[in-house]
């Protein structure tokens, strides 16, 4: 039976801390990648939007599976809607703590926090400051700037004499700059906040860039967290010391705002590079997106479940022996969840007029992503102004350039024509 040490010491190399994000890609870099058998790659790898077959086959023989890895740790790989629901909720049983990688905080200069790798009550008490802060009541006050952004990314895209990058142009500034006023950053850093926020992203990169760009967004975190102590603005950070001031930490505080960083530049990027593939390729959900205000909602609802550009959630660590679908899972097992096999079991292809919400699209549980209304802010802005302001928008013959295996799946090119 694995201990949780060995599984500690066995994921060191092969399971970072921002599984959330493609960093885990720059950290473990393609070499180590190259040392995993391809059925443990299988929930990072797509077939342009689609899952790959063999993953769709390990789906239909099964919710919960045995994946082979080196380093002797034993990981289980879940698939079945209902087995992800039941790992993803279950605190008591699992655990998220990423001190459980051990020797892997050492490779950081400092650790990033956060709520993605913290169990209760360290993660409830955490959750709490920032929850408030993403509600839609809250979150409203942003509706204008979003749209102000959106507005000056279609001026861009208009003004460029030729075929345009939608990822470049549309895709990546916008929850950016988002992200950069949700924050309250100083206009005058927001180069400086862009290039960490791409760098610590950089798979070509390898794993220095990304850990030295971690490292570093952690210390420009602590400065405006500092700063902000001095004198609280209306971003995030003021708001949240304004509320709580000492009963949150200047090193806690910075996590929480480097996990937005982490949780909503790259995720939201990638859904509004695919989704605008998607739609230009749907003539009938096109057409609902840019005519029909109450398609909308629904319709960025399907493609997040469609998409699922977080492949898979945070690792998970079993505190005890336990059954999960007909699987038996010791303690210390590590159970990863694939978020895009899990929603493929709720509806197998793209539906423009499925109303359901229902979907793991922002994973479940105490977990499940607590920026998810302000990603449906951005989305839902996005999609219809791009259409409607280009009404002729159309995909080059130039191929897209997809993710190969990452955990954030992403197109890193998206050739367009706007007229």
């Amino acid at each position: 039976m694995a201990t949780l040490a060995s599984v500690r010491d066995g994921l060191v190399g092969w399971v970072a801390r921002r599984s959330a994000t493609r960093w885990i890609m720059g950290k473990i870099g393609s070499r180590a990648l190259s040392l995993l058998p391809d059925r443990a790659l299988l929930p990072l790898k797509r077939n342009g939007v689609e899952p790959v077959e063999e993953l769709t086959r390990m789906s239909e023989s099964g919710a919960v599976h045995r994946v082979p890895v080196p380093f002797g740790v034993r990981v289980w790989l879940v698939t079945g809607e209902a087995e992800a629901k039941k790992v993803l909720s279950d605190t008591a049983a699992f655990s998220n703590d990423y001190t459980r990688l051990g020797e892997a905080v050492g490779q950081l200069e400092q650790s990033p926090g956060g709520l993605g790798f913290a169990d209760p009550p360290d993660h409830t008490r955490l959750r709490r400051l920032l929850t408030p802060e993403f509600t839609m009541r809250r979150l409203s006050r942003l509706v204008p700037r979003i749209d102000e952004i959106v507005t000056e990314r279609l001026n861009a895209m208009e003004a460029a004499p030729g075929p345009v990058d939608l990822v470049k142009e549309f895709a990546l500034p916008i929850p950016s700059l988002t992200i950069c006023e949700l924050l309250g950053v100083p206009y005058d850093d927001r180069d400086r906040f862009q290039r960490l926020a791409a760098a610590r992203f950089d798979v070509l990169g390898g794993a220095g860039q990304a850990l030295g760009a971690i490292s570093e967004s952690l210390e420009y975190m602590r400065e405006i967290v500092e700063r902000e102590r001095r004198s609280p603005g209306d971003g995030l950070i003021g708001m949240i010391i304004r509320e709580h001031g000492d009963a949150v930490d200047d090193a806690e505080l910075a996590g929480l705002a480097d996990g937005v960083l982490t949780g909503g530049f790259d995720t939201t990027a990638s859904m509004l590079a695919l989704g605008a593939y998607v739609l230009l390729r749907d003539d009938a959900a096109r057409a609902s997106m840019r005519d029909d205000d109450a398609a909308v909602g629904p319709l960025v609802e399907e493609l997040l479940r469609h998409l699922t550009v977080v492949q898979v959630a945070f690792p998970r660590f079993a505190r005890h022996a336990l059954t999960v679908g007909d699987q038996r899972i010791e303690e210390g097992d590590a159970v990863v969840v694939s978020l895009t096999a899990a929603n493929r079991e709720v509806a197998a292809g793209f539906d423009h007029t499925r109303t359901s919400s229902s979907h793991l699209a922002f994973g479940y549980g105490a977990h499940r992503c607590v920026g998810a209304q302000l990603g449906r802010l951005e989305l839902r802005a996005a999609y219809p102004a791009l259409l409607r302001r280009f009404p002729d928008l159309r995909l080059t013959e130039d191929q897209p350039v997809f993710r190969g295996a990452s955990i954030v799946h992403g197109v890193d090119r998206l050739m367009v024509r706007t007229r």
